[in-house]
């Protein structure tokens, strides 16, 4: 079973959210994204979360807003600019952090781990076919046993990992690859790694060529 930190993503912008959201699922986080603090608040009463990522500016109204309900959740706001105001008051009211549109991605996705860190929140463990994935630590086991994997071979098991059973084209396990390290990754060199992961599983998992498709992990 998924054991996995539950983030709430409240941002109103589609184009930073769909990104927001692939990266932090590459990342291994279950990611509820909604738009307004309305529906937010909907979400808040149905399920608890570990993190919010809240955007200030919102179509009904603040960030602030949603913090009001979230309790002891962590929360770390996105602000469209280094309003020292804003920041004050975030920081007083109890957040973790703040970031300033634009923002690096590779930035928002390390602040976002110091602060589960700092939660001293459970390790999550994700499970492919015999694999088990201990997300806080960036392991993987199989039977107990640790895989000797390089950084990018462990963020390919990641992806895989979160999207169990799916047919990913090419250029969806590039982009992935790219949102969460950061390296440029060419399609050539993708069925290299892909070799070599297939080698360090072994029969753990079935990595399947779905021909003119892409791949599919089970």
């Amino acid at each position: 079973m998924q054991n996995e930190y539950k983030i709430l993503l409240v941002e109103d912008d589609t184009m930073i959210a769909s990104g927001l959201v692939y990266a932090l699922q590459s990342e291994g986080y279950e990611v509820t994204h909604c738009k307004t603090v309305s529906s937010a608040l909907a979400a808040i009463d149905v399920r608890q979360f570990n993190l919010a990522v809240l955007d200030l500016g919102l179509p009904d109204g603040s960030g602030f807003d949603v913090r009001e309900k979230l309790g002891d959740t962590a929360v770390i706001f996105l602000t469209v600019v280094d309003d020292e105001g804003n920041i004050v008051k975030a920081l007083d009211g109890g957040a973790e952090d703040y970031i300033t549109k634009p923002f690096r991605l590779r930035e928002l996705l390390a602040r976002i781990k110091a602060v589960l860190r700092r939660q001293g929140g459970r390790a999550d463990t994700l499970t492919l076919g015999k694999v088990s994935i201990v997300v806080a630590t960036g392991k993987a086991y199989i039977d107990g046993n640790a895989l000797d994997l390089t950084p990018l071979e462990y963020r390919l098991l990641l992806i895989f990992a979160n999207n169990k059973g799916l047919i990913l084209s090419r250029s969806q396990i590039l982009d992935g690859l790219w949102d969460s390290a950061g390296n440029f990754v060419e399609d050539n060199t993708l069925t290299v790694y892909i070799k070599r992961l297939r080698e360090k599983l072994g029969s753990a998992v079935d990595i399947e060529t779905v021909r003119g498709m892409g791949y599919k992990a089970e």
